[in-house]
């Protein structure tokens, strides 16, 4: 069986030029966190143009949730793996990702330069309230999904003590839960629903190239960068925790941030805590995945650790470092785990360990809400020193998106106006 024949449904009709132009147009429209892009996706090539089954979309998303990053990207890149081979699956990964790239070097420069101004004052004051609502209704519908057993609930209990309380390292959180998972799994069997078309054929032969290549890809910009700046340069370190923050980020955007703003605030001192919020703020406005905060967040290292070069060449290079770290094994897992990995979803011991992590995920996310609630809503440490109108804000916004299901987006211009009215008045 061939590449091409591997695929038995209507998606082997799709035309490259076709997915070419789908995928270019969905970048730019693609809005509303990792939940509302797959529903997004499901609607555009499930329901409307039925390029794939339903069957086979959620085989592929059941898939992407099982790794470390960003899940949505992850699934565009399968999807578009699925249609066109390799080269479907970088054009839809690229381009998912591509326009809000630039959007957010714009927006990151125009907050590192002019971030006093009142204007922008408004418009961030508006939107960080907006912020903590978002993280807010991940938490509950996270921990809807995910919390499923009294373990579970321990699980995430103990991961928040930990990193809130203790400040321990969140890989390591990861894998005690994964520990405890596969340790407490029961018998119960999975069920598990077959698809169709066989992956196991699709490219398995291609593993040494696909290997190589990402190696190569790595190694050659690290190795021009330790050259250029050396070992200790902001723009090596940058790229080695931004390459290990994508092997190691289970959970999606919320857990990422939590664990990239713990190192980078805390560790690091490369940004401030206000500064990371502000970042979720102008990641939220944009297209392409949430975990773009993490490219604001290398801007802002850049720009505040400007040594030996341009200020905003500094800031633009590491920017540009970060998302390239961060998006690189994305396309690795794709390409080289799929026919592989996919054999586990019916592993009982497998899942049960990532119900753990799921779990842990929970806690994380319950500490991002508690670090981004305190930055926005109180204004010093006393607890009376409230800031009443991000505190109006928050619970409007929340009440907004969880309960009457308005988009994000206009959730987001709408606090952006207001806040900037307010500032201005």
């Amino acid at each position: 069986m061939t590449t091409e024949q591997s695929i038995s449904d209507s998606s082997s009709e799709v035309s490259f030029r076709e997915a070419f132009f789908y995928w270019l147009r969905l970048g730019f429209i693609n809005f509303g966190g990792p939940a509302g892009q797959i529903a997004l996706m499901h609607n555009d090539l499930v329901d409307r143009r039925k390029w794939i089954s339903e069957e086979r979309f959620l085989h592929a998303l059941n898939f992407c949730m099982l790794l470390p990053g960003p899940e949505a990207q992850q699934l565009v890149t399968y999807i578009g793996w699925l249609l066109h081979g390799v080269r479907g699956g970088i054009i839809a990964g690229v381009f998912f990702v591509l326009p809000s790239v630039f959007v957010l070097l714009v927006l990151s420069y125009i907050y590192a330069r002019f971030g006093n101004i009142p204007a922008v004052i408004g418009l961030l004051n508006g939107f960080k309230p907006v912020v903590v609502a978002i993280v807010v209704e991940a938490l509950l519908k996270i921990g809807k999904r995910a919390l499923k057993r009294q373990l579970h609930y321990a699980i995430a209990a103990a991961a928040f003590v930990s990193i809130y309380f203790f400040h321990v390292p969140f890989p390591l959180i990861v894998l005690l839960a994964a520990i405890i998972g596969l340790l407490t799994s029961t018998d119960k069997p999975i069920d598990t629903a077959e698809d169709k078309a066989s992956l196991i054929n699709r490219k398995s032969h291609s593993v040494w190239q696909t290997l190589v290549a990402s190696i190569l890809l790595w190694v050659i910009p690290y190795t021009i960068l330790v050259l250029w700046r050396g070992w200790d340069s902001p723009f090596a370190s940058l790229y080695r925790f931004f390459t290990q923050a994508a092997f190691v980020t289970f959970g999606g955007a919320y857990a990422v941030l939590a664990y990239v703003v713990q190192a980078a605030v805390n560790s690091y001192g490369w940004l401030t805590q206000a500064q990371a919020v502000d970042g979720l703020a102008l990641a939220e406005t944009t297209p392409g995945p949430l975990i773009m905060v993490l490219q604001f967040i290398g801007f802002m290292s850049g720009w505040n650790q400007a040594t030996g070069t341009n200020q905003t060449a500094s800031a633009i290079l590491c920017a540009l470092i970060t998302t390239y770290t961060t998006f690189l094994p994305s396309f690795f897992f794709i390409f080289l785990g799929a026919p592989y990995i996919e054999k586990l979803r019916g592993n009982r011991r497998i899942t049960a360990a990532l119900s753990g992590v799921t779990a842990a995920v929970v806690g994380v996310i319950l500490n991002l809400a508690l670090v981004f609630g305190v930055a926005v809503i109180w204004q010093s440490s006393k607890l009376t020193d409230i800031n009443w109108f991000a505190a109006v804000m928050s619970v409007a916004a929340f009440v907004a998106l969880y309960r009457y299901k308005i988009d994000v987006l206009w959730v987001i211009l709408a606090a952006g106006i207001i806040g900037l009215l307010w500032t201005l008045r």
